[in-house]
């Protein structure tokens, strides 16, 4: 509780004794604009009643399946959020598409169930508006709707959590206030435009990264910021065109810091809350900021050091690694945190070799808080401990402070030497040190504890890899029946099953190595890195 800012606190408290209230609303109008920006979602609904979500069937026959206490709080969410009106071949659905959206207004009266909390009214709000944008006609009650989702909105923006959910609310709030004409619509639009220009000024870093330092929750802000550059281009609206020059810039730090995160298979790498699928894929990304005549391009580096967000990335001819120097992000707002500090992702051209576990589900379960503790992530835990306390779902006790502490460069290597406290907050109080010393063909990975404990170095393997032991501390790892490489310990390692969850809803069978060491120090060796040609 005590990193929580004082408005997390009120409103909290606020929101549990006053709920919303729908108002009473005249008939609105619609905007002449239409959206004609890329529509790239996967299908979700499939006839009147099946639909897919989170790799998850699903029926809706009846009013009670929008809440059905069944199904997992995130299912039911994307339940309401629509999506399927944004999907590449949805033009196909169109009639399908009017059923449900009238099932939903039928089914879900104002301010009852999942439908009506804040953010999924924010993404169904976004997906309705550019939906609505390109049809021939539009049911009045359909706007009407609309304009009242909205309003019951501004009665319970996400202040009680903040970040990426607040993003949402105020997006939501302008492309109903630029499509919608009349009622209280400019409120709306002038509401939405000031709550975007506050989030942006503090959630986008300097180097570029969303600050909750998921490059999952990046790309879902960076795209939900390019879509609100295209509408301001669409909609020639006077209060967006200002806004441009200034969004511009924040999207193209985020293009760049996003670019640094890829790994060379065209996908994100595993920090904190990251799979595949649910935000944009990054090609898509930047083939879209291209389309809106935005930078998205850099020259290739051999070291990117983003030091305001804590990631470096080292790239040679065989190998990229990917490091984690970060904090677990606002400390008022950790949600999405894992106790990955210190932890690094390799792989070695479109192969990925070393790997985080990934995430595959939310809610408050022991696989939760399994898959965000330190052992699921390529890094060290001391005395079966977490470098940082988290819990439940989306909670962080006492967590790990990292820093970057030495930085070389000379061409042909590569030093990265960083370090945390989390374990000082805890018992036996230790620091972490890792260096990673980084060649044309090896990579080798120091770790140093301030003091002699039981410490252990966990490393995940990619589905894909095998691992052939060779002794008790040397290891070769293969792709099919090339070699990749040969991994070396001054301790004894042990192979062990785990699994890999790159997407919500999927588990994969990988394996892990385990390095147990006591002696305050624990020196591994990534070597005879070479791919073929």
């Amino acid at each position: 509780m005590k990193y929580l800012k004082f408005k997390q606190v009120y409103y909290r408290a606020y929101y549990k004794f006053r709920k919303p209230k729908p108002a009473e609303c005249g008939q609105p109008h619609s905007a002449s604009w239409q959206w004609s920006g890329p529509l790239l979602n996967k299908q979700s609904i499939f006839s009147e009643t099946e639909v897919l979500f989170l790799n998850q069937k699903g029926k809706v026959t009846c009013s009670d399946d929008w809440n059905c206490d069944s199904k997992p709080k995130l299912w039911l969410y994307n339940l309401h959020y629509f999506d399927d009106l944004s999907a590449r071949n949805g033009s196909e659905r169109c009639q399908l598409h009017h059923q449900f959206i009238e099932k939903w207004i039928e089914d879900n009266p104002p301010c009852h169930g999942n439908g009506w909390e804040p953010y999924p009214v924010s993404l169904r709000l976004v997906n309705w508006v550019k939906w609505c944008s390109v049809q021939a006609e539009v049911p009045p009650m359909y706007l009407k709707s609309m304009l009242e989702q909205a309003n019951v909105l501004t009665q319970q923006l996400e202040y009680h959590i903040l970040g990426n959910h607040l993003f949402a609310n105020a997006k939501a709030l302008t492309f109903v206030g630029a499509y919608l004409q009349g009622e209280n619509s400019a409120q709306l639009l002038a509401h939405g435009i000031k709550l975007l220009n506050e989030e942006l000024a503090e959630q986008f870093l300097e180097d570029g990264a969303h600050f909750e330092l998921s490059p999952m929750y990046h790309e879902i802000l960076l795209w939900d910021l390019l879509e609100l550059i295209d509408l301001a281009n669409t909609s020639q609206c006077s209060e967006l065109i200002e806004c441009l020059p200034e969004w511009t810039k924040i999207a193209e730090k985020a293009l760049f810091w996003l670019r640094s995160m890829v790994h060379d298979d065209g996908e994100v790498s595993f920090f904190n809350d990251a799979a595949m699928g649910i935000a944009m894929p990054p090609q898509q990304i930047f083939a879209y900021a291209h389309s809106l005549g935005l930078k998205s391009t850099q020259a290739e580096q051999q070291l990117i050091t983003n030091k305001n967000s804590g990631y470096s990335r080292a790239s040679f001819a065989d190998y990229t690694v990917i490091f984690d120097h970060a904090n677990v992000g606002p400390d008022y707002l950790p949600g999405h945190a894992h106790a990955d500090t210190l932890s690094f992702e390799l792989s070695m051209g479109k192969q990925r070799v070393f790997v985080n576990s990934g995430t595959s589900l939310y809610g408050t379960s022991v696989e939760r808080v399994r898959q965000r503790q330190t052992a699921a992530h390529n890094t060290v835990s001391v005395a079966g401990m977490d470098s940082s306390q988290v819990w439940s779902g989306f909670r962080v006790a006492k967590r790990a402070y990292a820093q970057l502490d030495k930085v070389n460069n000379s061409g042909q290597q590569v030093q990265l030497v960083a370090s945390h406290n989390g374990y000082m907050q805890q018992s036996p109080k230790v620091t972490h040190t890792r260096a990673l010393d980084c060649a044309p063909d090896s990579l080798v990975i120091n770790d140093t504890l301030s003091k002699e404990v039981p410490a252990c170095f966990h490393l995940h393997l990619h589905p894909e890899v095998d691992v052939i032991k060779l002794s008790e501390s040397e290891l070769k790892i293969m792709h099919g029946n090339e070699l990749l490489c040969v991994f070396i310990s001054t301790e004894p390692l042990v192979i062990k099953d785990s699994s890999w969850h790159p997407e919500f809803g999927k588990t994969i069978a990988n394996k892990k190595i385990e390095i147990a060491f006591a002696s305050g120090h624990l020196r591994t060796e990534i070597k005879q890195i070479k791919r073929d040609s």
